[in-house]
């Protein structure tokens, strides 16, 4: 249901609830989406509104125009961008692997004491964890930090278990224009080492990897701790992948 005194425009409003219903399956891969008239009817809006939301969808490659058809929701994109914020999960999945993602506390607006490489050091921001389990084994752990310029309000939304490439894009019309990773080898903190279930003297391969958006470098940067024991991590088009 859309809501007029909603400060979110009406197209985006219907975009979101059009995403929503791709995502469950309501309208499946393949199928075709309600005609512009058909959704301005049943919305009480305007076809130009229409046309605005599913502009916006066709633009994200959820859906596809065919001349003279109507409009259908895309073929699923097999591929992960390098700078996907979910390519890593992405990439488990990929291999069929049964995996969880949790966050173990909420997103926390904090003060950064951090030194570089976090591009945050010295100012607030949005904080979480998020722990990556395959097969019941953690293999990965994110100290993820976002600009609060760039996501008000994230730390009103349940993220647990929620691909944050779906909501940088669906929530805050953000996709990532550039970046950067290095990598490296050492032995996590002993808070880490508990999380991942290893020695502090286990080495994992540790990532920074920094995330930019139109106008906003470095809007998004994250450590990661990436378990090697048992997984091969190597960067392909997906970010990180396990063979």
């Amino acid at each position: 249901m859309l809501n007029i005194k909603s400060p979110v425009p009406l197209y985006h409003q219907l975009a979101d609830i059009l995403s929503e219903k791709i995502r469950v399956g309501e309208y499946p891969e393949g199928s075709r989406i309600p005609s512009e008239h058909q959704l301005a009817a049943e919305c009480g809006i305007g076809r130009p509104t229409v046309r605005q939301a599913t502009d916006l969808l066709v633009r994200k490659g959820l859906l596809v125009r065919k001349r003279g058809s109507g409009t259908y929701v895309n073929k699923a994109r097999e591929e992960v961008d390098v700078l996907s914020l979910a390519g890593t999960l992405s990439s488990f999945q990929k291999k069929g692997r049964s995996f969880s993602s949790r966050i173990p506390g909420p997103v926390k607006l904090i003060h950064v004491e951090s030194p570089p490489p976090n591009p945050f050091c010295g100012t607030r921001v949005f904080f979480y964890e998020r722990i990556t389990e395959v097969e019941g084994q953690p293999v990965l752990l994110e100290d993820i930090y976002l600009s609060p310029i760039l996501f008000p309000g994230i730390d009103q939304l349940d993220l647990d278990g929620q691909s944050l490439s779906r909501i940088a894009e669906d929530r805050y019309d953000l996709k990532p224009v550039g970046g950067k990773q290095d990598f490296r080898v050492g032995v996590p903190a002993k808070e880490k080492a508990y999380i991942l279930k290893v020695s502090p003297e286990t080495p994992v391969l540790l990532v920074n990897r920094f995330i930019h958006f139109q106008n906003h470098p470095n809007g998004l940067y994250s450590d990661l701790y990436c378990r090697t024991d048992r997984f091969v991590f190597s960067q392909i088009l997906g970010g990180f992948n396990e063979q």
